[in-house]
């Protein structure tokens, strides 16, 4: 039973300090954003319409989400372990569940008091840099928040509960990893309905600015920016943070003891210290890019995150791997030295970041050659645009895939052929990453916060042309850091995947020692196949295809939800401009408020379905068909998901810098052929990019973190000395209904909502013909 030393709490209380000290800085950023001007009277009206807006929904998801925290809380009850576990398990759900939704929440807040005071800056001396310092500082409160509450929740656990802090642990991540995908999902169909409707309409149809305050849809556009891009990304890196730390202090127990528990939160600690250096020394100095203070800031913030990293491995472990106290077997014999290794293996991490954040602005910069090329084929129409804008994203997934499959190798070889110590080594690798997470935080939410300011001033009128150009650069360097951010997002959840990956294994592992039958691991006929990790079982890659075919359903689920939710807004778009004539003249307000709530209500309508499959899949595949076959459903799912995230990501975001290069003059500019070309390429990639996309990251994480959860239980229920086929084949048959079922009605709402917009549009047509 491993037992923690009184300098290991001490380390540990310490790092809860640090923590604390992080949300007070957190605290001191926000009253730094709050105290610029919040601009002219009708700037500060666009702008409470919007927050609004923002707040209504997410209250209204939290009120949707709550019951599906509860009845989760209820279930862990039910998975094996001890009285204490248990309930520290379900109460760290409940903490990790209300920390996402926290920092979600705290993302959109304060985001939609920014953008307002972006936009005012923008028309003072000097606007770009004070406008590009607020967004940042918008995000840097949101990072250190990150940083804060999930070093503040893993520490807690460590001093609360020591030698049962991992399995506590896992209760924690989950629930980050469940809140962060419900918000992923909910907020990605809101913003990219909305989106999409009021590009359909307004710029396709009615031929008017993106922002015109005439097109119905421009308030529930920019509410979406905020509860899509802001609290869903800010909840999604939490969890990440959360989950990594989790895999990291699960698989560093079991190779490396005590150190091996508090070594990942050092590190992570140094991450808090990283941020803060990021945060204050971005700065746009003169007519500078924003885009190039923000990559000078990430890449010093990364460095010092290395540097530091290397002291704490140095100071914190001894020099031979024998020399650690309660080291595994394996690894007593290691001849490397643990404190190179670690830091290399954070070196790895952060590299990782580093390459991610150049590879993803090379597909999907405004400067880079492949960008330029899908607006160059606007010149032939909608469909090579939409093409290329595939071929973009299909390749851009092979080179970052192979760059994270390089890391891996790199953090194997490391390990000197170790599993065990590889898998921490990249669980490590993740924690390294994660140093700079509060300057990728920050980095993502000034994508949202530059967008909305650009559109408070459009559909204000009270920015003068220099200041709309400030904003329009600034706009254009957000959209670049929102697609590299979902690339180093993307990058964070293999890595902490892969590290869940190896934890899943560590639970089978402790769970077969447990079984009585000491021959129920190498059992013959149909159990042994169940409980058999050879890839060459067909019935292991019955699980493989399984999980990849999983992903693809999830996906095709996100962007079925978005184009019904769509559906409906451009409806009533249309509906308001044919009936109220003076919205056009300027005579007539619309009714901002309907498409708002058409939002709201599909976009919370439509989170079930996606959710409850990320959570049936991985119990039915598990119960079903074994521990072998599930852990093959695992590898499918992160293989299928890394590439498939990638993808939606990159091709969206090539196809949204492709229209903004058309915008900009080139190949016939505004109101050309070739513009309205790339308009369709840009709606096509809303919901990949800002929905089904980035919802991938938290769903990997979602089924690994089920499945490390269930593994005992599948073990017990499996093997010949605990076996109950009945039992076990009921719970398989139950997930696959709860799944299924979902996907059927979803399927029978799609037909009826079908067939009530046939009847719609038909009427829509009829009284057009009429006038």
């Amino acid at each position: 039973m491993l037992e923690m030393g009184t300098s290991s709490l001490i380390i540990v209380g310490a790092i809860g300090v640090i923590a604390v000290a992080a949300l007070v800085i957190a605290v001191v950023l926000r009253r730094q954003v709050l105290a610029a001007d919040q601009g002219t009277p009708r700037m500060r009206e666009i702008a409470r319409a919007v927050q609004e807006g923002a707040s209504a929904y997410l209250n209204r998801q939290f009120r949707t989400l709550a019951v599906f925290a509860v009845v989760v809380f209820a279930l862990l009850f039910l998975l094996p372990g001890g009285a204490e576990v248990k309930i520290g398990r379900a109460i760290a759900f409940l903490f990790g569940a209300g920390f996402s939704a926290s920092i979600g929440y705290l993302g959109m807040s304060l985001a939609v008091r920014a953008n307002v005071r972006v936009a005012a800056a923008a028309n003072r001396q000097g606007g770009r840099a004070e406008g590009a310092q607020i967004a940042f500082r918008t995000g840097g409160v949101v990072g250190m928040s990150v940083v804060g509450l999930g070093l503040l929740g893993a520490a807690g656990v460590v001093l609360i509960y020591r030698a049962d802090a991992p399995a506590v642990l896992e209760g924690f991540g989950f629930g980050a990893a469940l809140l962060a995908m419900f918000m992923r999902v909910g907020g990605g169909i809101f913003t990219k309905a909305a989106d999409v409707g009021a590009d359909l309409v307004g710029k396709v149809e009615q031929g008017i600015p993106e922002d015109d305050p005439r097109n119905a849809a421009t308030i529930a556009d920019n509410v979406g920016d905020n509860v899509g891009d802001c609290a869903g990304m800010a909840a999604d890196l939490f969890e990440s943070y959360a989950v990594t730390l989790v895999a990291s202090l699960i698989l560093g127990t079991a190779a490396l003891g005590e150190q091996g528990l508090v070594l990942p939160l050092l590190i992570t600690a140094v991450g808090a210290l990283v941020a803060v250096l990021g945060v204050f020394i971005t700065r746009v100095r003169g007519d500078e890019s924003g885009l190039r203070a923000i990559n000078r800031g990430f890449y010093v913030a990364a460095l010092a995150g290395v540097v530091l990293a290397a002291v704490a491995a140095y100071v914190y472990l001894p020099a031979t791997f024998g020399a650690v106290p309660g080291v595994s077997q394996e690894l007593a014999g290691h001849a490397g030295d643990p404190r190179l290794i670690v830091s290399l293996a954070v070196l790895i991490g952060v590299l990782l970041a580093g390459i991610i954040l150049w590879l993803t602005g090379y597909f999907t910069g405004t400067t880079s050659r492949p960008t330029r090329h899908v607006a160059a084929t606007s010149r032939t129409g909608a469909a090579t645009v939409v093409l290329s804008g595939i071929g973009v994203g299909f390749q851009s997934a092979v080179f970052t895939a192979g760059i994270i499959a390089a890391a891996i190798c790199g953090v194997f070889l490391l390990s000197g052929g170790s599993i065990g110590l590889a898998l921490f080594l990249v669980a490590l690798a993740g924690c390294g990453l994660l140093t700079t997470v509060g300057v990728i935080v920050a980095m993502d939410t000034f994508g949202p916060v530059s967008d909305n300011a650009q559109g408070i001033a459009e559909m204000s009128g009270d920015v003068d042309d220099a200041g709309a150009q400030v904003l329009t650069d600034l706009d254009a360097v957000g959209n670049t850091t929102k697609a590299v951010t979902k690339g180093i997002a993307i990058a964070t959840a293999v890595l902490a995947a892969t590290a869940l990956f190896g934890s899943y294994s560590d639970a089978v592992r402790v769970a077969l020692a447990q079984v009585t039958d000491a021959g129920a691991a190498a059992a013959g006929g149909l159990v042994g196949a169940m409980m058999d990790y050879e890839i060459i079982s067909p019935i292991t890659l019955v699980g493989v295809i399984l999980g990849g075919a999983t992903v693809f359903l999830f996906s095709g689920l996100a962007i079925d939800a978005v184009t019904r939710a769509a559906g409906a807004i451009v409806f009533e778009v249309r509906r308001q401009f044919r009936e109220h004539p003076g919205i056009m003249t300027g005579e007539t307000r619309p009714e901002y408020g309907k498409v708002v709530d058409i939002c709201t209500r599909d976009s919370l309508r439509e989170l079930a379905t996606p959710g409850l499959l990320a959570a049936s899949a991985p119990i039915a595949v598990g119960f079903g068909l074994g521990v072998g076959p599930l852990a093959g459903f695992l590898a499918g799912a992160i293989a299928t998901g890394v590439l498939m995230a990638v993808f939606l990501a990159n091709s969206g975001g090539a196809w949204d810098n492709a229209k903004k290069i058309v915008e900009d003059g080139h190949f016939g500019g505004k109101g050309s052929e070739a513009h309205a070309a790339t308009v369709i390429g840009d709606t096509v990639g809303d919901p990949f990019k800002d929905t089904a996309g980035p919802a991938v990251n938290p769903l990997i994480k979602v089924m690994n973190l089920v499945s490390l959860l269930i593994a005992p239980a599948v073990v017990q229920l499996t093997a010949p000395a605990g076996a109950s086929h009945a039992l076990r084949i009921g719970i398989a048959v139950v997930a696959a209904a709860i799944a299924g079922g979902a996907i059927v009605l979803s399927r029978v709402r799609a037909a009826r909502e079908e067939i009530g917009g046939e009847r719609n549009g038909s009427r829509q047509e009829a009284a057009a013909g009429s006038h």
